[in-house]
């Protein structure tokens, strides 16, 4: 009966993880470019309750016996299920159609890669930067940061499905700035190591970034301006969750309980 102490006590623990991991997916419900957590478990150690594969017979038995010490949380995987798109008043509000991620500069000259295209126009000493709300520069298809340098209205900015900025010549036409917004993917996105604001950074289980300019073989992506990628996140879908979560949780407390009257009846027996 002590096993069932431990096993009711693991299911707790991996219940607290999956409601953590639920709640975190709820409040980010409107984080533009969040992408939605599943907590995944397995099964732990199984202990043999009898080791011999014959019955007192000496006949072979079909089965064995064992039974099992708990669960736990085995993976928290990233679901990158394209979000929907919402529109945006901004003229560098930006989502991306396809498996794509943008890439930022980091404060630590470090990369950073999102979903998040909520992108501003920044006034420097030289012109206009393209940052994202934490003022990380977005990096074009060479891995620079992308800097109008000159004298430039930001609400004029205009930039095409491929991701190439243009701007008004003197005949108000839209004129190539030389300068496109580079897209990069990832032979396995959920191995990307999460940080806050929505971005990733590279690791060896999400194998390199692939730069779409120019690696060969990966399906484009294309840019939508004027548009902002929502969360992935399921509000029904997580409500469903919870509850289930929460009802594991409570029949994990009802196996410790259990336990814990069936062992006291034990020890009144000798009263």
């Amino acid at each position: 009966m002590v096993r069932s102490l431990w096993a009711g006590a693991t299911g707790m623990l991996a219940q607290q993880t999956q409601v953590d991991t639920i709640s975190n997916n709820i409040s980010n419900v409107n984080t533009a470019g969040f992408k939605v957590s599943q907590n995944e478990f397995k099964s732990l150690l199984y202990q043999e309750l009898q080791t011999k594969t014959t019955t007192a017979n000496g006949e072979k038995k079909p089965i064995d016996s064992q039974v099992g010490l708990g669960v736990r949380s085995s993976s928290i995987t990233t679901i990158f299920r394209q979000g929907a798109f919402l529109e945006s008043a901004s003229n560098t509000a930006l989502a991306i159609n396809g498996d794509g991620f943008f890439a930022v500069q980091r404060r630590d000259g470090s990369t950073g890669y999102t979903r998040n295209g909520n992108f501003n126009l920044a006034v420097t000493s030289t012109g206009l930067a393209l940052t994202d709300s934490d003022g990380n520069k977005v990096l074009d298809t060479k891995g620079k940061p992308i800097e109008l340098k000159g004298n430039y209205t930001a609400s004029q900015v205009s930039i095409s499905a491929d991701g190439e900025l243009s701007y008004p010549d003197e005949n108000f036409q839209p004129k190539s700035l030389g300068m496109t917004i580079g897209l990069w993917q990832f032979n396995n996105p959920a191995g990307l190591e999460k940080l806050d604001g929505s971005l990733y950074l590279v690791t060896g289980a999400s194998g390199p970034a692939q730069n779409e300019a120019t690696a060969k073989g990966l399906q484009k992506s294309t840019i939508a301006q004027g548009y902002i990628e929502g969360s992935n996140v399921q509000l029904a879908d997580e409500m469903v969750n919870l509850i289930v979560a929460q009802r594991a949780y409570e029949a994990n407390s009802r196996v410790i309980t259990t336990t814990d009257t069936m062992m006291q009846q034990a020890n009144q027996l000798k009263q």
